[in-house]
């Protein structure tokens, strides 16, 4: 019931707002952006009205990084379409102001983070330990997770925002959106709105012909000889991973373009050369599996340097942070001055949540343990070990993606790195309690000590996700006069509403596709599973650590190649100006499935000769305008594909639990593929063509 409850507030949503696009005004601000700034103001901030509308975005984005992440390892920030949107809506409201919409966006923009948790929690049904999500359980971790992430980032705020020259690209960019609809002239605001709703229109139109109709292929791959060996040549055709690149910019898509270099045309063919072809597999068979297999694990090495060598790099800045903000805490009122937009919740506040969240966490670990065979006091010693860990690296991993938010962005913040050190770090403590407690000895004591690994690994995951967002939103209330205290306490909102939609759709999504090696009907088709890599991945690394039978020897090679993409990142920003080769993105593209990532490059570098395009015929006011442009209508593109995902998600249910087909929609067989294939090509590249056409006409409009 719960599902098709938030479905009737799907459709309804997507149907408000067709509607409302042809009847909405344009909004007018008759002060100066440079009032909200003041001390004294008094207007409408965090309201009813707009924490509803933070909640409907919310459920929405939420829903759309679900599946987004569970799809292909990626989620996106809901932040600036959260934001054009808000403008749009309550500039139907006389009193509406910037602030306002600043605090909705700030509630919807958790959705974007929060269900990153879906990296990890998903390895329970993996290794059978759940059958389904557990509502509360799930509820519980991504709720008390993501509040304390909240609270963990607050003594950072000064220290990051106010007093640091960090970029926060995506909170600037919200910031600046919000000053343009404040202050815009006629259509200019729509135009934003349009822009976000022709991207969605048109990826979920192309979803909807590919996974729905199945009309349209998804996916080219060109399989080729290497000596005695095979590879492969892919592209995916997914749109919103071509706005995801445009997105994550140049830097990075190169870095994925690289990874996938060094598996498809390094690792996999070296092994397929060198290794014996097993009897009664195909070569293509062969090249899949060492893939998955080999080369994956040495991603996964790569990735988990990339990730340390990070927290290295941010770990004196964020102890200055902390130091700062401790001695924040000891001014009195009169040394502070207590400007409106310097006031944080209380110190007493935080201590209240900060208490109600770890008792929750430890009461929903003890739950989680409760069902096994093992002494009340063990149970306790596992639910206080577990919860502690969680908490003192969540703090630490807090820290670590908050400035990493500032230096990147959220986009590229090193939050699959994150989990793997996660999974590592609590799989060998519980690896300790297991072994002291004799718990391998028991039937199923290796499945207890992996599972009760993800559960640790989930609610760090969950601190680290929302810390990651809270300083962006930070950043932008900063930039546009919003009082912090208002902020922090509408992402705790945000975390509420984001973790009330987790479990619906998660188990919404397994019952209609199933992931890897858990299938919730026989008979599914595997290749339609949706792929969760990074889920797939630290489950993996934690089975492997319990059952001493992982391939370290791969992951010793992708650490040693971890440790040489840095150096060369390094070298690269010490003797060049602005050339970089960031390593964790290499580690992705090596990690990910090659249909995954190709269009992510593609996207990157579209976004690069476009933007430079502009800037050479037009200026930097004409690039500025095609960038807007570009990234609304690529938010548009993520945000549009996504919700068709869950709600062809939605039919499939419906459709299997009434005795039909897993393939309700589709009007073509399998003999038509081929033909799927370059139709969606053409498509593709129509696709492509139209996103150039759209970031190009900002220069008629600069």
């Amino acid at each position: 019931m719960d599902v098709y409850i938030l479905y009737f507030y799907v459709i309804i949503f997507l149907l408000f707002f067709t509607l409302l696009e042809k009847r909405i005004g344009v909004y007018r601000m008759k002060d100066s952006h440079n009032e909200f700034m003041q001390h004294e103001l008094r207007l409408p901030e965090l309201t009813v009205r707009g924490m509803l509308l933070g909640a409907i975005l919310t459920i929405i984005f939420t829903a759309s990084n679900v599946y987004l992440g569970l799809k292909v390892g990626l989620t996106f920030s809901s932040a600036i379409p959260a934001a054009v949107i808000s403008m749009a809506v309550l500039k139907m409201a006389k009193d509406a102001n910037i602030l306002e919409n600043n605090m909705v966006q700030t509630q919807a923009s958790a959705a974007g983070t929060l269900s990153a948790i879906i990296f990890i929690i998903p390895g329970m049904l993996m290794i059978g330990y759940w059958q389904g999500f557990e509502f509360w359980q799930t509820l519980i971790v991504s709720a008390c997770g993501g509040c304390l992430g909240v609270l963990f980032t607050i003594p950072l705020r000064r220290a990051m925002v106010v007093h640091s020259d960090l970029a926060y690209p995506e909170g600037v960019a919200a910031a600046e959106i919000l000053k343009v609809g404040s202050s815009a002239e006629d259509g200019k605001t729509d135009a934003g709105i349009k822009e976000i709703l022709s991207g969605s229109a048109v990826a979920g139109v192309i979803a909807f012909l590919t996974s729905g109709l199945q009309v349209l292929g998804g996916s080219l791959s060109s399989w080729f000889h290497v000596g005695r060996g095979m590879t492969q040549l892919p592209l995916g055709y997914s749109t919103a991973l071509v706005g995801a690149g445009y997105l994550i910019g140049i830097a990075s898509g190169l870095a994925m373009l690289t990874g996938i270099a060094i598996a498809w045309a390094g690792f996999v063919p070296y092994f397929t050369m060198t290794e014996v072809l097993p009897d009664g597999m195909t070569m293509q068979k062969f090249a899949g599996a060492v893939y998955q297999q080999k080369v994956r694990l040495i991603g996964a090495g790569a990735m988990g340097v990339a990730a340390i060598w990070t927290l290295i790099t941010l770990a004196r800045p964020v102890i200055d942070g902390v130091k700062e903000s401790i001695a924040g805490t000891r001014m009195d009122d009169a040394e502070k001055g207590l400007h409106r937009m310097d006031v944080d919740m209380s110190m007493k506040s935080i201590i209240l949540i900060f208490g109600v969240t770890v008792i929750g966490l430890l009461a929903i670990f003890y739950l989680f343990v409760s069902p096994e065979s093992i002494p009340p006091s063990q149970k306790l010693i596992f639910t206080i070990v577990g919860v502690s860990v969680a908490v003192l690296m969540g703090f630490f991993v807090a820290a670590a993606c908050a400035y990493m938010a500032g230096l990147v962005g959220t986009s590229a913040s090193p939050i699959s790195g994150i989990g793997i050190l996660g999974i590592i770090v609590s799989s060998l403590v519980m690896y300790a309690l297991c072994a002291s407690f004799g718990i391998f000895e028991m039937p199923g004591g290796e499945k207890f000590a992996t599972a009760t690994a993800i559960f640790t690994t989930s609610i760090i995951l969950a601190i680290a996700c929302i810390s990651n967002d809270n300083m962006q939103d930070l950043k932008t209330g900063w930039l546009v006069g919003a009082t912090p205290w208002r902020q922090q306490v509408a992402l705790l909102i945000g975390c509420l509403v984001g973790a009330l939609v987790i479990a619906p759709v998660l188990n919404l999504l397994y019952e209609a596709y199933g992931f890897p090696g858990a299938m919730p009907r026989a008979g599914m088709d595997p290749a339609q599973a949706l792929s969760a890599p990074q889920a797939v991945l630290m489950t993996t690394i934690a089975q492997g650590i319990f059952s001493s039978k992982l391939a370290w020897e791969y992951i010793y090679i992708g650490i040693a190649l971890g440790v040489v993409l840095v150096l060369i990142d390094l070298t690269l920003k010490r003797t060049t100006r602005n050339l970089c080769l960031p390593p964790l993105a290499v580690g992705m593209g090596i990690y990910l499935p090659p249909v995954i990532p190709t269009p992510l490059v593609v996207g990157a570098i579209l976004g690069y000769f476009l933007n430079r395009h502009l800037r050479n015929t037009g200026g930097s006011n004409a690039e500025a305008a095609g960038l807007r442009r570009g990234t609304l209508f690529a938010s548009g593109l993520i945000v549009g594909e996504s919700i068709v995902g869950v709600l062809l998600a939605g039919v499939i249910v419906v459709s299997v639990s009434n005795g039909g087909g897993e393939s309700p929609l589709a009007m073509v067989g399998a003999d038509f593929a081929d033909t799927a294939e370059m139709l969606g090509l053409l498509v593709f590249l129509g696709i492509l063509g139209l996103f150039s056409k759209v970031v190009l006409s900002g220069k008629k409009a600069s």
